[in-house]
């Protein structure tokens, strides 16, 4: 059930958009070329335009576009555009957007559950083993239950693109130990805020945009992000030189579709098939694009802009699989993010089992035919 506020701008909008169809058809009719126009929906994201990502969200544009054969066009525009990049869910819900493109931890502050699509605990599966968690282990049902019957909110949501673990981040000097991250200002969202704090650091939750001035004047000394061809866009590069790879803070994130409630209840079948089905496309899109792009982007810090690129410690990595031990109880004393959690576990139990049961092991493939290369 949506709440009584959400139901009552519901019907007002309705009835609004009927009457003003009925007083249209009452006092000119249109040409009939007219009934051809494409719907426009405005579309924005949570990234800045010269971001990979908002080429990403520019791919599930083209393929709606595409599919719909001249019915829609999807305005897409960057962060900042109508609301900014923490907003975008209130602008979907509000009507102000029709379509959003954002993660469900840049709402972590509306409720801390949001975390756990995408940036929760890790029980041993990736970003793949999640997604498939979403679509077929109850995980979209519970999505659902959280932001239309807890939250009210007017939208409908769906995951796409399971991105590769996040790396630990950048630093202006390596680190290896536990006790070498003590005392750091550190820049990560959602519950790996908590998590780097029991590691000893402060946490500044910031937009991608923000972080590299926030970095040049002190207020942060090291940061997380996501992916080499982002980091690399926002200059990461520029101020800091030690990029530790491989992190279980937020290894399991996909980004998030978001549709206005109304929009989707109005929309012709078929064109709102297009729009949730297109999602499902852009995933495979995305995967492909993601796979050569950062590679691409990594190998240039690598080669051209002298980052030291390294593996996490073990011992850091061990630390961060005990701080979920001690967040988790804490998280659990919620019902649904109990729910949620022990939704996760049991599809991971069962799905990472096989997974790792029937892979090879790549890395020795690998580094048969491409030896030296793996800092392992």
């Amino acid at each position: 059930m949506k709440n009584s506020d959400t139901m009552g701008r519901r019907s007002f909008l309705r009835k609004t958009a009927l009457g003003g169809a009925a007083a249209g058809v009452g006092t000119l009719a249109a040409p009939a070329v007219m009934a051809q126009a494409p719907r426009v929906l405005k579309m924005q994201s949570a990234w800045p335009s010269s971001n990979v990502w908002q080429e990403m969200a520019q791919d599930y544009v083209t393929r709606v576009e595409a599919m719909a054969g001249g019915r829609l066009k999807i305005d897409l525009l960057p962060a900042g555009a109508v609301v900014g990049a923490f907003q975008v869910l209130d602008a979907v819900n509000d009507g102000l957007l029709d379509i959003g493109h954002d993660v469900p931890v840049y709402w972590y502050g509306k409720n801390k559950a949001a975390s756990l699509f995408g940036t929760g605990p890790v029980f041993g599966g990736s970003a793949t083993t999640m997604l498939n968690w979403f679509y077929e282990g109850g995980g979209k049902a519970l999505y659902d239950e959280l932001t239309q019957d807890i939250m009210g909110l007017d939208i409908d949501g769906y995951m796409a693109f399971p991105m590769p673990a996040q790396p630990f981040g950048w630093f202006k000097n390596p680190v290896t130990k536990v006790s070498d991250l003590q005392g750091f200002k550190y820049r990560t969202v959602g519950l790996a805020a908590d998590l780097m704090t029991k590691l000893g650091m402060s946490v500044a939750q910031l937009p991608g945009g923000e972080i590299v001035p926030a970095m040049e004047r002190g207020v942060i000394d090291a940061f997380e992000f996501n992916n080499p061809s982002s980091d690399r866009d926002f200059g990461a590069q520029d101020v800091a030189k030690n990029y530790f790879l491989s992190s279980y803070h937020q290894a399991s994130e996909s980004f998030e579709f978001l549709f206005n409630g109304l929009l989707m209840e109005d929309m012709e079948p078929d064109l709102k098939a297009i729009l949730i089905y297109g999602v499902e496309a852009v995933s495979t899109a995305n995967t492909a694009k993601g796979a050569r792009r950062y590679s691409a982007d990594l190998k240039y810090l690598q080669e051209e802009a002298g980052v030291d690129v390294q593996r996490t410690s073990k011992e850091i990595l061990a630390a961060q699989l005990k701080a979920w031990d001690e967040i988790i109880p804490e998280l659990e004393a919620d019902p649904f993010m109990k729910k949620c959690l022990d939704s996760q576990r049991a599809w991971v139990n069962d799905v990472v089992f096989y997974e790792l049961m029937n892979a090879p092991d790549y890395a020795l493939a690998y580094e048969h035919y491409f030896p030296g290369r793996l800092k392992m």
